[in-house]
């Protein structure tokens, strides 16, 4: 299974992600946003408290995504460029 091993915050509520199989990418989390799980990632400086975890990513409240769907963001993102 793929691990996330980096999640570097940027401006504009997106993640710059590597992956330990190297895939590489910018995760836009603005999609997810108008979830109620989510609404707390509003806060700049709570997002920026991004980590990598459990092989996705994750904030201190247990707000998560998985890798798989990071990775399938990131790989479409890419095909749509």
């Amino acid at each position: 299974m793929d691990k996330i091993i980096k999640a570097t915050p940027l401006e504009d509520y997106r993640i710059e992600i590597h992956t330990s199989s190297g895939v590489s990418g910018i995760f836009d989390v603005k999609p997810y946003l108008g979830g109620s799980a989510f609404k707390e990632l509003l806060n700049e400086s709570y997002f920026r408290m991004v980590r990598p975890a459990h092989h996705g990513i994750a904030w201190p409240h247990e707000q998560d995504f998985s890798a798989d769907t990071v990775i399938w963001d990131i790989q479409h993102a890419q095909q749509g460029a």
